[in-house]
């Protein structure tokens, strides 16, 4: 097992403060908005086993199964399945939707073939991988993710009563539901810059008087009326009324699935632990000064309403494949990652971590111990350190705080 050396990456939408007060350091008074461990190419974490600090996808490529696993290596190939971080927003992040499998090595290969450099700001696929996500908050934590009912959305914006949206308003109503859904984000996205600047300041005034006069929907006004606010004229403003807005307490969680339109808006200053397949594939749909690429992003998108997927942890039972007694697990419908919490307690019995699959321990209170199963060796974790744990080792696990597992299924 690794104590592991974790960068953290400045995007402009990060807290200045919230990351610095979990680890314990003072705030550079930069923007810290994520702390990524694992092994992406881009920001990898890196391990000391004796000859200084080496990245830790160089450690996993000396040694694929031994680090992975045999049935990771199988099942994923020869790299760390997921990335594990923390996210600390003070700002909204853009709108946006990920590829499932399928879609990711389509794009990936027809932009390989056209010759597209990976690095070109129009480039929209980084790699032929999906990108399941998951966030769980630490403090409350707030965002807008999937399709509302067409009906409800119609109801919703009728309420701003402004004229310009009069039109969406009626298609979400006399449409079936994808189609509906698809004319009005196709319409929204494509619209005559002007006009939307104009709808986007009409509708985030509104949203805000809504939101003051205390209605119904008081949270979610609100919300829009800040996206407006942050982003003048950007179409992603008024493709966010058609979303669901979602706040999770401490503990939540929210799966985010391919094809599903979604935004973390930091406007709680949220923190939060966040896991995903190990991929760079993002469709952006606005919120953003970056490429957005509308035709691929209505091939991509799913246009189907649905409730948000917030997940709440739950007990493994003992007999769980990858699990152990005390182990609260979030069920997501993805093999590239699982993500638990365990909660331990000074004196409690030992729990002891199952072998077979690589894992990241994160402690986000208190202070635990990671000590080899039958040996000597043992990592002291404090808040906002984590660890690599290779499949071949066994761990216990000890002390009095919270820790995060990020693993593959079994």
């Amino acid at each position: 097992m690794d104590r592991l050396a974790n960068p953290v990456r400045p995007y402009s939408w990060g807290s200045t403060t919230a990351i610095p007060e979990l680890l314990g350091t003072r705030p550079t008074g930069e923007p810290q908005a994520e702390l990524w461990m694992g092994a992406h190419p881009g920001a990898p974490s890196r391990v000391d086993r004796g000859g200084g600090l080496v990245s830790l996808p160089d450690v996993i490529a000396a040694d694929p199964e031994g680090e992975l696993g045999a049935g990771a290596v199988r099942r994923f190939g020869p790299r760390l399945p997921f990335l594990l971080k923390l996210l600390a927003a003070d700002s909204p992040l853009s709108l946006q939707v990920h590829p499932d499998l399928e879609q990711a090595r389509a794009g990936f290969a027809a932009e390989e073939e056209r010759g597209v450099p990976l690095d070109a700001p129009h480039r929209s696929y980084k790699d032929a991988n999906h990108k399941p996500e998951l966030i769980c908050a630490l403090t409350p934590f707030d965002g807008v993710c999937g399709f509302r009912d067409p009906a409800a959305t119609a109801d919703l914006l009728a309420a701003l009563d402004v004229d310009s949206l009069k039109p969406y308003v009626d298609a979400l109503r006399a449409r079936p539901e994808s189609e509906a859904l698809r004319e009005v984000f196709t319409a929204i996205l494509t619209a005559d810059p002007e006009g939307v600047a104009e709808t986007v300041r009409l509708a985030g005034a509104a949203a805000e008087r809504l939101a003051a006069e205390g209605h119904e929907q008081r949270e979610a006004y609100a919300a829009y009326a800040s996206l407006a606010r942050a982003y003048p004229g950007d179409p992603g403003v008024l493709a966010a009324f058609l979303l669901h807005y979602v706040l999770l307490q401490p503990g939540e969680a929210l799966y985010l699935g391919a094809g599903v339109p979604h935004a973390y808006l930091g406007g709680l200053g949220g923190l939060g632990v966040e896991i995903m397949a190990n991929s760079d594939n993002v469709l952006r749909c606005g919120l953003t000064p970056k490429h957005v690429d509308v035709a691929e992003l209505l091939r991509v998108v799913r246009f189907e309403s649905g409730a948000p997927h917030v997940l709440r942890p739950a007990p493994a039972p003992d007999a769980t494949p990858g699990g152990f007694p005390g182990e609260e697990v979030y069920a997501a419908p993805i093999d590239d990652f699982r993500l638990s919490r365990c909660v331990v307690s000074e004196g409690a019995e030992v729990s002891r971590l199952p072998s077979g699959a690589p894992q990241i321990v994160l402690c986000t209170a208190g202070t635990v111990v990671l000590r080899e199963a039958g040996g000597r060796r043992e990592l002291r974790l404090a808040r906002g350190e984590s660890a690599f744990v290779p499949a071949s080792e066994e761990v216990e696990l000890t002390g009095g705080g919270t820790v995060f597992r990020a693993t593959a299924a079994p």
